[in-house]
């Protein structure tokens, strides 16, 4: 899946990659997270525009949003039949720009956090689903998912997902709903070629939404993770002292 990503790229170098024509100005993102507003690209009435969309899914026949589930990921192996989805992935398909993103490994101690970038170091374009929802009174919100498929066996030691990315010359086939029928966007979502990405364990510091600098994407030393691991186990620890019965010294309790 993809529950957290980067934007570090200049706003210049990521409007010349995805062709928009606004200029919108905005500061590195390294701890991106669901219900923030994020760069979306779109394509409208032919031309390639750049909008900021709540990262949570709303379809549009949800009546109260507080009782829809938070949906930041849809499935390609569902989301051409899923109600959610089924109209976004013909009309409403669209780019979210990043750096990178964040996978959490499951270990036998703790989520061991990681980051995830391009090899070549170049930007990133993950496929993603938009729709707007209306409320009761008119009001109006852009909201998008990103497409996900299932991880390849090198990625897999991380997590059984990965968020699809989209080649540029791939850009205008994905994002022209009129143009590229939807057998062939669903042709799209694939597993990253082997060897496209490398990752290194970060600290948990990115754990907290409220983190975000450039040290979160830092790489852990050996000190660090052995210091992770040794904290992980102490509270297991203390459960197991606490959960543990009273050795019986022969004297009885009057209590």
């Amino acid at each position: 899946m993809c529950g957290r990503y980067i934007i570090a790229s200049s706003p210049d170098a990521l409007r010349r990659l995805f062709g928009y024509g606004e200029q919108p100005n905005f500061p590195p993102r390294y701890n991106v997270a669901p219900t923030q507003p994020v760069p979306v690209v779109i394509l409208d009435n032919g031309v390639r525009q750049f909008r900021l969309m709540r990262w949570g899914f709303l379809p549009s026949w949800v009546k109260d949003p507080g009782k829809f589930a938070l949906v930041i990921n849809a499935r390609s192996e569902t989301v051409l039949e899923k109600p959610s989805f089924r109209h976004a992935i013909r009309r409403r398909r669209c780019l979210l720009p990043a750096d990178g993103y964040y996978e959490w490994q499951v270990s036998p101690s703790r989520k061991r956090p990681f980051f995830i970038r391009r090899r070549d170091g170049a930007p990133i374009a993950f496929a993603g689903v938009a729709e707007t929802w209306t409320g009761p009174n008119g009001e109006e919100v852009d909201t998008v998912a990103i497409v996900t498929a299932a991880a390849g066996p090198e990625m897999a030691m991380l997590h059984e997902r990965v968020p699809v990315t989209i080649a540029p010359n791939d850009f205008d086939r994905w994002l022209d709903g009129n143009a590229t029928d939807v057998d062939e966007a669903m042709a799209m979502l694939t597993t990253p070629a082997r060897g496209t990405f490398v990752w290194h364990e970060v600290s948990t510091a990115v754990n907290r939404v409220a983190n975000d600098s450039a040290d979160l994407i830092l790489p852990c030393s050996p000190e660090d993770i052995a210091i992770a691991e040794a904290a992980s186990r102490k509270p297991k620890e203390r459960a197991k002292k606490i959960a543990a019965p009273e050795e019986d010294n022969g004297q009885g309790s009057l209590f």
